[in-house]
């Protein structure tokens, strides 16, 4: 076994309100000047929608990620084709895909002379400081989601049926939730595979996909074969720029700007181990088999074995226990609640999504057959809640496969298409809040709760520590960061001669990983 260490990042969707303040966080900091006016290395998505950069999931456009061929997997858009193309690469998203930037001419307000008319503030194109008409921005999909130009046009409808999916789009039936995205420091990164130069690659310590500036020649092949688009262009000093995941506050024992930040307390942080011997074997499994595989590979760092790696690989104690309290294990491998977005991108993200369950809870009521329809409308005045839970298991369940969210869709997004991925994580879900409502308001029978719990293999300490640590948890308890040891990353760069790295920003690499 090679142990090592990845920070690894939760976002519970059941929990985001759309509130966009992580954005606005991260821009601030990060991309809040010239050449960074178009960047969002934080944003957040409505579902159904084509995303920012528009349907940045379609491969057979942006030729992101990697492709199994036989026994291995391949870049899809191969770094020898993209340096073929590097004058004119028909697979990297242009300005428009994200969106011009734009301000208004605020001044023209103010000093405007008088006149009959009212005074308009025109907008202004960031780039070129023109006139401009506005035709989209990083989130028109919040806005205008029921269009057909946006959320009919989402890749992960596919596979739907034409009813199926039109019915998502009915007004008693429309549903819609939000998905967070930052960079997902994946184990088998293809940006630093495809990086002509070798300027991107993982830190040893903590896994961080970085990008080197003075190394970077802008050959642009990491926008092209990052799957999720989450490195930009600096049109401004023609570098490449990504999410760093706020490493600097990391380093410091500070949660990242957009996760401390976070509104709803969506975001957890924590360490996990995970074997890096088997990563091309992970990689390069069958489709129907990649979301298993990928968690079989994160290891339990309980287990003495893997704690005897972990040291002989350098891993520090403080980082192992790190790694023993992350909440993100616990999310993921403990309770089974987590999965990652498009595994079938084969890039294996450390950034899992516990997978929304509120259009289950709307439509649930929907189910059952006539004499329980009829005994639900007599019940005018009584919560449609209380009716539901004293309804037989069989007809709860059955509400899943009836969500107004297909569970087709939800499996596109988050398990390669595989349905069942995504059923058992919604069912232990709603165990959990039939159980607090047991517990808490006591119109469930305890037959009822335990019922729910045993079917998903949850036990009622188990439903407890899962509803602590989403609606109760503290910022500690989110956000476990490992002590950084700096001093160490010093010692090795005064025993090689090269001190220019004391700030963090040195020259020298750890070697690259992933394929």
């Amino acid at each position: 076994m090679d142990i090592r260490s990845q920070i690894s990042m939760v976002f519970h969707l059941d929990k985001c309100i759309g509130c966009h303040t992580c954005s606005i966080a991260c821009k601030n900091i990060w991309t809040d000047r010239k050449g960074a006016e178009y960047m969002w290395w934080n944003n957040v998505e409505t579902k159904p929608g084509t995303g920012y950069p528009s349907k940045w999931e379609d491969q057979n456009i942006y030729k992101g990620g990697w492709e199994k061929q036989k026994n291995t997997i391949k870049l899809r858009a191969g770094k020898g084709k993209g340096l073929l193309n590097i004058f004119h690469n028909p697979h990297m998203p242009t300005i428009d895909d994200y969106y011009e930037p734009f301000t208004y001419k605020y001044l023209d307000l103010i000093k405007s002379p008088a006149g009959d008319m009212q005074p308009t503030a025109r907008p202004i194109s960031l780039i070129t400081g023109k006139p401009m008409d506005i035709k989209m921005g990083p989130n028109w999909d919040d806005d205008l989601s029921g269009t057909p130009d946006f959320a009919r046009q989402d890749p992960n409808l596919k596979g739907l049926t034409a009813a199926e999916a039109e019915a998502m789009f009915q007004l008693e039936k429309m549903a819609l939730f939000y998905l967070p995205r930052i960079c997902n420091h994946c184990l088998n990164p293809a940006c630093v595979a495809a990086c002509p130069s070798g300027a991107i690659y993982k830190r040893g310590e903590d896994g961080v996909v970085l990008i080197n500036q003075d190394v970077c020649r802008a050959w642009r092949m990491c926008v092209t074969a990052c799957p999720y688009k989450k490195s930009y262009y600096n049109w401004n000093n023609g570098k490449s720029e990504k999410c760093i995941l706020c490493y600097p506050r990391i380093e410091a024992g500070l949660a990242p700007a957009c996760m401390h930040s976070c509104v709803g307390r969506i975001r957890y942080l924590g360490v996990l181990l995970y074997d890096a011997d088997r990563i091309h074997e992970t990689a390069s499994c069958q489709e129907t088999d990649l979301v298993n595989t990928q968690l079989s590979i994160i290891m339990d760092p309980h287990d003495l074995e893997v704690i005897r790696a972990a040291k002989a690989n350098g891993i520090a104690d403080s980082t192992l226990k790190a790694a023993q309290d992350s909440p993100v294990y616990r999310f993921v491998k403990t309770w089974g609640l987590a999965l990652p977005l498009h595994p079938e991108y084969r890039t294996l993200p450390m950034l899992f999504y516990v997978p929304p369950l509120l259009p289950v809870m709307a439509s649930v009521t929907q189910s059952g057959d006539e004499e329980q329809k009829k005994k639900l409308n007599k019940i005018s005045k009584v919560w449609d809640d209380k009716w539901l839970y004293d309804t037989s298991m069989e007809n709860i369940w059955g509400t899943i496969d009836e969500m107004r969210f297909p569970l087709k869709y939800l499996a596109n997004l988050f398990s390669a298409g595989d349905e069942a991925q995504v059923k058992i994580r919604v069912k232990k879900l709603m165990a959990v809040r039939m159980h607090r409502r047991h517990v808490t308001v006591g119109d469930i029978p305890e037959k009822k709760a335990a019922e729910a719990l045993g079917e998903t293999g949850l036990t009622p300490e188990a439903a407890d520590a899962i509803y602590g640590l989403t609606s109760l948890a503290k910022f500690d308890d989110r956000f476990v960061i490992p002590p950084a040891h700096r001093e160490q990353a010093l010692e090795l760069l005064e025993d090689t001669g090269d001190l220019k790295g004391k700030a963090g920003f040195g020259t020298k690499q750890p070697p690259e990983r992933g394929l």
